[in-house]
């Protein structure tokens, strides 16, 4: 089953998704997306790490979240993804390197390619998925191509994994809010 996690920033998401993966009883793998551009960042995912208990197995992967799905997923385990909108943020970037100040932002060729494999290897995998992403469009219309596109995208992505998902908790002041059940 596919359970999708959506809230703000500091609402409880990985902290959600961490205690259903414990309470899944499956061996758990987690899924990392942020990649270290600078020394906050790094200092962030060394306490992430730290963080996770020792038996879990951390696979760091910014931009192939297809590959690393098919490959480690199985019957018996528990994948957590953490976190959607970093990931979507390094595929965006990887295809407009720079500060964004174009005319028109389109989805490049790496961010096409690798959201479509996201989505299929989502569907096909065996086991339960946890994914944890930011909801980022609440707030006013972004004035930058690049920030309007990266806010659209977000939630585009948000909804093809929300359509498929059989549980959608949105999570407000570290309290989850089922938005969608199957069960």
């Amino acid at each position: 089953m596919i359970t999708l996690i959506s809230g703000g920033a500091r609402s409880g998401k990985s902290s959600y998704a961490e205690a259903l993966a414990v309470q899944s009883g499956l061996q758990v793998v987690y899924i990392a997306t942020a990649h270290a551009g600078d020394t906050e960042m790094d200092a962030r995912i060394r306490r992430h790490r730290a963080q996770r208990p020792a038996d879990w197995i951390t696979v760091e992967e910014p931009r192939t979240l297809g590959t690393a799905l098919r490959a480690h997923a199985r019957a018996d385990r528990c994948i957590v993804i953490d976190c959607l909108t970093l990931w979507l943020t390094n595929l965006i970037l990887a295809d407009h390197p720079g500060n964004g100040e174009v005319a028109l932002i389109e989805s490049g060729p790496q961010f096409t390619a690798e959201r479509a494999d996201f989505l299929d290897a989502l569907q096909a995998v065996p086991g339960e998925i946890i994914a944890i992403g930011n909801e980022v469009g609440m707030g006013v219309v972004p004035l930058g191509a690049l920030s309007r596109f990266f806010v659209d995208e977000s939630g585009r992505l948000n909804q093809a994994i929300a359509a498929s998902a059989g549980k959608v908790v949105w999570m407000v002041a570290g309290c989850p809010v089922v938005a969608k059940s199957s069960a």
